[in-house]
């Protein structure tokens, strides 16, 4: 279970880390001094090593998972993460940070396991003994969840509930985080915050309002340390290469080059609050420090729709989106969500948390992002290097 096998490595079971046991703490009461200096067991060869605090992330390898463990990294915490099974890499985006079974003290560790495993996570979670928990790993594109309804029910909110109770079961003193959407809101009018009645209107947003709600019943039930982030659109040059946003940056970087003619992309009025998901993992983390647990939304606040992120991406790469850009029907979704904007200030009051970033300043760094990337591409500069 502790493999690292996306490089082809495999750990012997007396090469694995030794679960530490959680600090004994009155609920919900702020981390002590000895959270924060680690578990007392001195580093050793292929022992990793563990000078702060301890983190699971599921979704580790996705654009938030990749943010995250960069962020936790820098503060000092051994960070562990669930990679699912694939035949061909799949740990892109955190290729800088990764760091190999045979690295002394390493502090990133991937373990094969996956959401819909149940038995799976209760083994990693005593094996671990994570402080924090973050569950970012799902079935995340909204039109895709209306071809593939039964598995996105599966993954992105059985899911959730499976790590809920494999938590419960383990008896891990740990705090988690769920990653909860704006999609949940579906047709509420904006703007939306954490009083305003959800509708939610694809297969993604129903997974997701139920591990909203499991999350919810198993910090009352349970007395356990869990919040749900509703986290409103949040993009960046690593957001996948189908969702909306980045498919247009994507396609100015492209058409720049002479490599495509056209785009085509569906319904350009939707209104959306894009903002930066480097700055949205911080606000995730803050939300596990605080001495009580409770659900904020995270957003800008500021609308715009489809076809104000084109149009400022294209003019970004110095293009004319009409000369380009076609309507495609099977990019529009059976029920539509028209607005979703978001209001913050719940989490500007309580968490000190305050977007930098909003989404015209996004789409320009996306595109000079893809711009670059196509032209280390081009040039052959851009080689992935296995260890």
């Amino acid at each position: 279970m502790n493999p690292d096998c996306a490089r082809g490595d495999r750990q012997r079971r007396g090469d694995r880390p030794r679960a530490t046991t959680a600090t004994d703490r009155p609920p919900f009461a702020p981390p002590g001094p000895r959270d924060l200096r680690g578990p007392a067991t001195p580093p050793r060869e292929n022992h990793v090593r563990q000078t702060g605090k301890t983190a699971l992330i599921s979704g580790i390898t996705g654009q938030d998972g990749s943010y995250l463990a960069e962020l936790l990294l820098a503060k000092g915490y051994t960070v562990h993460g669930l990679l699912r099974r694939s035949s061909s890499f799949n740990t892109e985006r955190i290729d800088h940070v990764y760091q190999g079974p045979q690295d002394p003290g390493r502090t990133l560790v991937l373990h094969h396991a996956d959401l819909s495993d149940g038995v799976a996570l209760v083994n990693l979670l005593r094996e671990t003994a994570p402080d924090e928990v973050y569950n970012l790993g799902a079935q995340s594109h909204v039109r895709v969840s209306f071809d593939t309804p039964l598995y996105t029910a599966d993954t992105t909110g059985l899911g959730t509930l499976r790590l809920l109770e494999a938590i419960r079961a383990s008896g891990v003193d740990t705090r988690i985080y769920q990653a909860s959407s704006s999609e949940m809101f579906g047709s509420t009018p904006p703007p939306q915050n954490e009083r305003t009645p959800f509708h939610p209107r694809s297969p993604y947003g129903c997974a997701k309002l139920y591990g909203y709600w499991s999350t919810v019943n198993y910090r009352e039930a349970y007395g356990m340390y869990a919040v749900n982030g509703i986290l409103f659109n949040h993009e960046s040059p690593r957001r996948g290469e189908t969702f909306v946003t980045r498919k247009i940056t994507r396609a100015v970087a492209r058409i720049g080059a002479g490599l495509q003619d056209h785009l085509y992309l569906g319904n350009l009025d939707a209104v959306r609050d894009w903002g930066y998901a480097p700055e949205y993992v911080e606000a995730m983390w803050l939300m596990l420090q605080r001495e009580e647990p409770e659900d904020f939304v995270v957003a800008t606040g500021v609308p715009a729709t489809v076809r104000d992120f084109l149009t400022a991406a294209f003019a970004a790469g110095g293009l004319e989106w009409e000369r380009h850009v076609r309507f495609d029907p099977k990019y529009e979704r059976p029920s539509e969500v028209d607005a979703l904007v978001g209001d913050p200030a719940k989490a500007e009051r309580l968490l000190g948390w305050r977007p930098r970033t909003h989404w015209r300043e996004l789409a320009e760094l996306m595109v000079a992002a893809d711009v670059e990337a196509l032209e280390a591409e081009l040039t052959g500069a851009k080689v992935r290097v296995d260890r």
